[in-house]
Formats: structure tokens, C-alpha cells, sequence
């Protein structure tokens, strides 16, 4: 125990060297300044005259009031470590558990905030399109599918990150075939994007009346949702619009109105659709969302200059290799092929525990 204490006092050091470090890159002094520069911008008589800009507004308000409480909370909770460190006696167990316990805690935060600042991409702070896609396997992908969908709910649930389905195609007999998700919330692109890739299940399979191990894939798919600075221009003539009716799952909810948005873009072949809205205009307009998203994912994957550059040839990006595999059987174990990071626990990484595997990703890439 005496080790461990002051292997946790250790650490406590270096963790308040980084906080110091994760705050210049902030730039508190800067965020004070512009959350007053806001408080004054809310108060005037027209401020909800135009209510988007006005939102958003409100939103950045609460982004930038957030940091800067989470900083002032971790400083504090680091100066209570320090007197409890002064006031403790050498055998006072309970309270060097207790030291300990909140040093690994502050130890997560402070790593998800460093994290945050290696995420200076163009589009990490955007919101996420997140499509998950049912692979080889049958009903027992689909089954994977909808497993994947939960957890990624759930982790989103966690992180405060909103959640709306865009999309969605049950399986025939169990699962889902394919779901895109709009996950809105800071960082939630630069998060997720450590997510795109095919994702492998092992397990004994629930539907094999012999009980037979059953290997499955499911593909997820991760885009950046442009804000207006980073809008693009589509050509209309590049354009296919169809609608067609929107359904639900067991046959509910089907419209009688051809509401649901298919666009195909002709050029690239890329094919987005939507049927969550309940008007024909929102889902067009959700679905051109999505279109742009993809676009400029193809576009820098092609290193090409302009839309107008992209052809057919570049659409797909292929199966290829699993980045991660979640084994239910014989063992527990879910492993990143990409950093060797593993949790002997798969029950707690799919209801959602997945920052480990986000962080270590996104870690590597920086060193990279």
C-alpha cells in the first residue's frame, strides 16, 4: 500500500504538469474572455430575433462555461489530494484508499483532455454521421449489427453526445441490416473517427440449434457533419432524386406519402438515403447532409482539390481487415488490431466503455 501511495503521488505530479499544459493549449484566459464577450451578446433586446444563430450561440456559451468549470473542478480536487496528503497519518488506510482512488480518477480525465488536444483536424469538433453496416454472417450479423448500435448509444449516452437515427433497415428475421445515426456533440467526428472500420464477433450463436461458434462482421462507417463555413456546392445536374415510402419496423409507421429521400451522386456513384424525417423536404435536406459528408471524406482520401475531381473509380473503400474483434467465446476478450489494446471484459465495452480503445487509437495516430 505504501508503494502504490506514493506511486499515486507520483503521478499526481506529473498530472498537474499536464493540466498546466492542456490549459495553455485552451488558453483559459482567452475562454473567460470570450464566455463574457457571449453573456453580453445574450443580453441584448434582438439577441432571439434570429433563433438558429441565436442557438448557437447559446450552445458555444455552455461548450466554453463546461471547460472552464471542469478546469477550475480539477485544480480544486488536485488541492484536496495535497491537503489530504499533509493530514494523513501512515496508517490511515481509508484515506490512502481514498487518494488513491481519486488520482486514477483525475488520471482518465486529464488523458481525455490531452486527447482533445492532439484532435486539431479540420473537422474533429464537427458532429458525426455514423452508418453501421451488416457484413458476412446472415441473421447472426444482423443480430451484430444492432449489438454495435447499442453500444455506441450507449457510449454517446455517456459523453453527453445527442443521438438521432437518420436511417434504419431492420433484418429479416432478427437485428438490423443497416443504421446511420447523426451524433451531435463537440469532438464527436474526432471521437469516432478512431471507430470506422469492420468490427468481428465471435461467439456461440443464438441462432445455431446445434450451438455452433459463429464468426460475424459489421462495417462502421464515420463522417464529419459540415458546419455552414464548410459547406460545399453540388452540381445539380450530378444529382438523382427519388423518393419512395418510408416504413418501420414490423410494418409500422408506413407512410402514405412518398417521404422517404434516396439521392444518388452520379459522378462518384454514392448513394444516400433518408426516412426519418416526416416530410419529403427534411429528409432531403438530411440527406444532402449526409451526401456532403461523404464527399468530402472521398475527396480527401483522394487528395483531390475539388468535388467536381471525384469519379466512381474511388467510391469504395473495400472490407479489408477488422480493426477490432469482440470474442464471447471460448474467452472474453475485445482487442484492437491496430494498438494490441485489450479489455478481458466484452460485457463492459458493449454497454459503451469503448474510451479506452478511442484514446489508445487516436494516441498512436498522433505519434504517427
Amino acid at each position: 500500500m505504501i508503494l502504490e501511495l506514493e506511486n499515486s503521488f507520483n503521478k499526481l505530479a506529473i498530472l498537474k504538469s499536464t493540466l498546466e499544459k492542456v490549459s495553455s493549449h485552451f488558453d483559459l484566459a482567452r475562454l473567460e474572455k470570450e464566455d463574457k464577450e457571449l453573456e453580453c451578446k445574450m443580453q441584448e433586446k434582438d439577441f432571439w430575433s434570429d433563433t438558429n444563430k441565436a442557438q448557437e450561440i447559446t450552445q458555444l456559451s455552455k461548450r466554453i462555461k463546461e471547460k472552464i468549470n471542469n478546469h477550475k473542478v480539477l485544480v480544486r480536487r488536485i488541492e484536496d489530494i495535497e491537503v489530504l496528503k499533509d493530514m494523513m497519518e501512515e496508517d490511515d488506510m481509508e484515506t490512502a484508499n481514498e487518494i488513491i482512488s481519486e488520482i486514477n480518477d483525475i488520471d482518465k480525465i486529464i488523458n481525455t483532455l490531452r486527447i482533445e488536444t492532439l484532435l486539431s483536424g479540420e473537422y474533429d469538433k464537427n458532429n458525426a454521421i455514423v452508418t453501421l453496416h451488416t457484413g458476412v454472417g446472415g441473421t447472426d450479423a444482423n443480430d451484430w449489427t444492432s449489438m454495435l448500435l447499442r453500444m455506441y448509444t450507449r457510449w454517446c449516452e455517456k459523453k453527453g453526445y445527442e443521438v438521432e437515427t437518420l436511417d434504419y433497415i431492420a433484418g429479416d428475421e432478427a437485428g438490423v441490416k443497416s443504421v446511420t445515426l447523426s451524433v451531435k456533440g463537440e469532438f464527436a467526428y474526432g471521437y469516432l473517427k478512431a471507430e470506422k472500420g469492420i468490427h468481428r464477433i465471435v461467439r456461440i450463436s443464438p441462432f445455431n440449434a446445434n450451438g455452433k461458434r459463429q464468426t460475424s462482421f459489421s462495417s462502421v462507417e464515420v463522417l464529419p457533419e459540415l458546419t455552414k463555413e464548410q459547406d460545399i456546392e453540388i452540381n445539380p445536374v450530378d444529382l438523382r432524386i427519388d423518393t419512395y415510402r418510408a416504413s418501420g419496423a414490423g410494418g409500422q409507421h408506413i407512410n402514405k406519402t412518398e417521404s422517404a429521400v434516396r439521392i444518388t451522386h452520379i459522378p462518384t456513384g454514392i448513394v444516400v438515403q433518408c426516412q426519418n424525417e416526416r416530410s419529403q423536404f427534411a429528409n432531403k435536406d438530411t440527406a444532402m447532409r449526409m451526401l456532403k459528408a461523404k464527399l468530402i471524406e472521398l475527396k480527401e482520401r483522394a487528395h483531390k482539390e475539388k468535388i467536381e475531381d471525384l469519379t466512381g473509380e474511388l467510391k469504395d473503400m473495400g472490407w479489408g481487415s477488422q480493426i477490432r474483434s469482440y470474442v464471447f467465446n471460448p474467452y472474453s476478450l475485445v482487442k484492437d488490431h491496430r494498438t494490441n489494446k485489450e479489455i478481458a471484459n466484452v460485457n463492459l465495452v458493449m454497454d459503451g466503455e469503448i474510451d479506452d480503445f478511442i484514446i489508445a487509437y487516436l494516441g498512436s495516430s498522433s505519434n504517427q
